[in-house]
């Protein structure tokens, strides 16, 4: 197994855990102790995402559990979409830019962020309310404006997430109608490192969504590589998560 997947390994243990010593690691991924220390301490996830306590053990900042405890000092908005919908849009759009001054996001408004803040929370409004009867999302939780910036090594961005039970979908909104090559690219630029982030128990699904369009649920091919990217308007949300939930005969 190469380093790269051993450290990712090592960092989904640390955030499963209550805490978890490096010999600990080392036993239970059959790795000798000095290749876990030397990792430890020069893998970006764990240097940047992880700590040690004064009892030597290593814990994750965002917990790779249900719910993600962490994961709210990172987001403009966090919460479970049970929540998420009590909230009038107001009430909403206050904590959202409260939680976005704190994670230090741009509130430059010039270019009708704000339009398209509430242009997001519309469609996954609406996408819920279209879920309802087809699905229990009790538990599952969404965040608006997630911003990691640690270092230059670790930077991860999401407009939107909705976590289930089984995936992480990772939305990039814009209010278009027509789907441009380099927006495709953006939607799934931060998809490996939301992979580690969220663990291996979890698919991480980016998907493009142009709220301007109307009746498009479309696969794109991601640049010159075989993947294709999933591309949607806002009333077809629902088709994508019925495609990785399977809920509808």
């Amino acid at each position: 197994m190469n380093e790269s997947r051993l450290s990712s390994r090592m960092y989904a243990l640390i955030c499963q855990s209550d805490g978890i010593k490096a010999r600990e690691i080392a036993k239970q991924l059959n790795m000798d102790r000095t290749t876990v220390n030397r990792l430890l301490y020069c893998y970006p996830f764990i240097h940047d995402l992880c700590y040690q306590d004064a009892d030597y053990n290593w814990h994750g900042y965002i917990r790779q559990t249900r719910p993600h405890t962490g994961l709210e000092a990172y987001s403009g908005y966090y919460s479970t979409v049970p929540e998420f919908l009590e909230y009038t849009e107001e009430e909403w759009f206050a904590q959202l830019k409260e939680g976005c001054k704190r994670i230090g996001r741009n509130l430059n408004d010039t270019r009708g962020l704000f339009h398209s803040f509430r242009d997001a929370r519309e469609t996954m409004v609406n996408l819920f309310e279209d879920l309802k009867g087809n699905v229990d999302f009790e538990h599952w939780e969404i965040v608006f404006e997630l911003r990691i910036k640690r270092s230059r090594s670790i930077r991860i961005y999401a407009d939107v997430l909705v976590i289930t039970d089984a995936q992480v979908f990772s939305f990039e909104f814009k209010m278009k109608d027509k789907i441009e090559p380099e927006e495709v690219e953006q939607a799934a630029k931060y998809t490996s490192y939301q992979e580690v982030l969220f663990g291996p128990d979890y698919d991480v699904i980016p998907v493009l969504v142009l709220t301007r369009a109307t009746d498009l649920y479309t696969y794109v091919p991601l640049g010159k590589s075989t993947a294709e990217l999933p591309v949607c308007s806002g009333d077809m949300l629902f088709n994508i998560f019925d495609e990785y939930r399977g809920f509808l005969d």
